[in-house]
């Protein structure tokens, strides 16, 4: 037994903040997050014997949003639409500590605008924009967890950015340079 949870400590705890993250975004709620995180590390942790060599990461990122879907449609909560404060801590609050406090106060709300447009978008669109921007998934472990096919991922994607792209342009009256 203890070497079996070991092994799981070895290969999941690592990918603890990226389950917390992708929780987070899909949830848009920080205390729901922390639950469907404990969810997924327990169920994960369950049927970690099963688990035959294949990408722990995207496993686990795999039992994270089927968690949030569980969670959602339980709660009937998945809504989509504009945020609020709520992102304020998903956006980052981060910056240099030498940096001009108007430059500071610029970076924080372009950072909340972004969390919003995202936050905007339809959940199949968010989810893998999430996946390939902040986690760095490849297109096949994207595909491995949503149980999408890779070209359906690419779809969305592409339109996720594109949608991105626009309500940026919305939200900050200016253009969308930052954005692919």
């Amino acid at each position: 037994m203890h070497d079996r949870r070991r092994r799981f400590e070895a290969q999941a705890l690592p990918h603890l903040d990226a389950a917390y993250s992708l929780a987070r975004w899909l949830s848009r709620s920080a205390s729901e997050a922390d639950d469907i995180v404990q969810d997924a590390f327990l169920r994960a942790y369950r049927s970690f014997d099963d688990l035959r060599g294949a990408n722990v990461r995207a496993w686990l990122l795999a039992i994270v949003r089927n968690c949030c879907w569980t969670a959602a449609s339980q709660r009937a909560r998945w809504v989509t639409g504009a945020a609020g404060d709520e992102w304020d801590d998903v956006a980052g609050e981060s910056s240099p500590a030498a940096e001009d406090p108007l430059q500071a106060s610029i970076r924080a709300q372009e950072a909340r605008s972004l969390a919003a447009a995202i936050a905007a978008l339809r959940p199949e669109f968010r989810e893998v924009l999430l996946l390939r921007e902040m986690e760095d998934l490849s297109y096949r472990e994207i595909a491995t967890v949503t149980g999408a096919p890779i070209g359906t991922v690419m779809s969305r994607l592409a339109r996720a950015r594109a949608a991105l792209k626009i309500r940026w342009h919305e939200q900050t009256g200016g253009p969308a340079d930052g954005l692919r």
